[in-house]
């Protein structure tokens, strides 16, 4: 097989860095996963020394914890608490500034233009954090508005996606059928094998931008058995994923259960914290607060995240629309696997795990999905 017609290419590990730097001459800032304050999470990098290199996470409903492997897998985790989010929806933008004049009145001083966004790689993006950000591309640049930031953040990008081939507890991207392979909307691809035969990437490219970049690496065709075996553990990661979320007829199961008492046994355990909205990878509330300076001669608007589950972020004239806990789950949750459909086509969840990790009580959404199927048939804190 020539290299001109192969589709997957064998990538050494000791080629890693070459990769790296390869896109670093092309005028990009890497970011990727990086150990940090006991979690994995997304940062610039420069060197493979960087990556989270021997880790894994263990996770379980309100439980996360790094441990060390017992190989050097470059990506042996699942995902921590950053999502790709935050480089292309920032959580504050500064919409404008301005100055007291001498004469009572006020001047605008500066105002948001992104001159030259950035421009990120995505470095160990996973399949269910791609599909995250397809999503968000329907929420911030479909019809009829496109939010100029995230457009021309997303313009700059170039995504290095890893196939996900050991999938956590608390994992169910393949009902959702976002993952554990990528199958289109990268640049490039990546899959790591180790194995007795050592420790190696299949790579591909799915972009013009990605089909450069692996000419210039000028790698070998990968190998049959290293076909066989990629797709042997991407079947199995399939099987073993930690959840399951039915998706047939939930909106409609949901749009059932609009009564907040349907959700009081939840809400009786939710703490109403936000962690749910600011952990996930297509969550996009957002609310806009005024500050000024000491001397209140200086102000500012600003583009800050927000959560549905702050009693404030339905308040209108007369005071919050949704002043139970119950009510904001509710909204919160028939947002995510409902409405989200009917405003932009697709579910709001890519079965990443992140809301069930991250609650600090191991609230469940798919077990909270399937009581609206069978209510009260699932006790609370089950898994799928």
């Amino acid at each position: 097989m020539s290299r001109k017609k192969a589709s997957c290419f064998l990538l050494p590990r000791d080629r890693l860095q070459d990769l790296l730097d390869l896109l670093h001459t092309q005028g990009y800032e890497i970011v990727g996963p990086t150990v940090r304050d006991g979690a994995i999470i997304y940062a610039p990098i420069r060197s493979e020394a960087d990556l989270p290199i021997g880790w894994r996470d263990v996770q379980a409903p309100g439980h996360y914890r790094l441990e060390r492997r017992d190989d050097a897998a470059v990506f042996g985790y699942v995902v921590g608490p950053y999502s790709w989010k935050r480089f292309l929806h920032p959580p504050v933008i500064t919409l404008w500034k301005a100055r007291r004049t001498p004469n009572g009145g006020f001047e605008i001083t500066a105002t948001f233009e992104e001159e030259q966004p950035p421009r990120y790689v995505f470095f160990g993006m996973r399949p269910c954090e791609l599909h995250a950000v397809q999503v968000q591309d329907r929420v911030f640049i479909g019809e009829p508005y496109a939010d100029p930031v995230y457009r021309n953040r997303r313009a700059n990008i170039f995504t290095v996606v890893v196939n996900c081939v050991e999938p956590g507890p608390t994992c169910f991207c393949a009902s959702l059928k976002t993952g554990p392979a990528a199958d289109a909307g990268y640049d490039l691809l990546l899959t790591e094998l180790l194995d007795s035969r050592g420790h190696r990437f299949l790579l591909r490219a799915g972009s013009a931008p990605g089909e450069q970049v692996v000419q210039a690496l000028d790698l070998p065709p990968a190998p049959t058995e290293d076909l066989a075996l990629e797709a042997r553990l991407l079947e199995q990661a399939t099987q073993r994923m930690g959840r399951y979320l039915d998706t047939s007829d939930l909106k409609e199961r949901l749009y059932a259960r609009l009564e907040p008492d349907d959700w009081e046994e939840v809400a009786q355990r939710c703490l109403a914290c936000g962690n749910c909205t600011l952990v996930c990878p297509t969550c996009f509330c957002t609310t806009v607060e005024d500050v000024t300076d000491l001397s209140g001669n200086e102000a500012a608007r600003r583009r800050v995240w927000d959560s549905c589950f702050n009693v404030a972020f339905s308040y209108i004239h007369g005071g919050s629309v949704r002043q139970s806990t119950a009510a904001r789950y509710r909204q919160w949750i028939t947002h995510k696997l409902a409405t989200w459909q009917d405003q932009f086509g697709v579910i709001g969840c890519v079965g990443c795990g992140r809301c069930i990790t991250w609650c600090p009580v191991g609230i469940d959404i798919t077990v909270e999905a399937r009581k609206a199927a069978e209510p009260g048939s699932v006790s609370a804190g089950q898994g799928g």
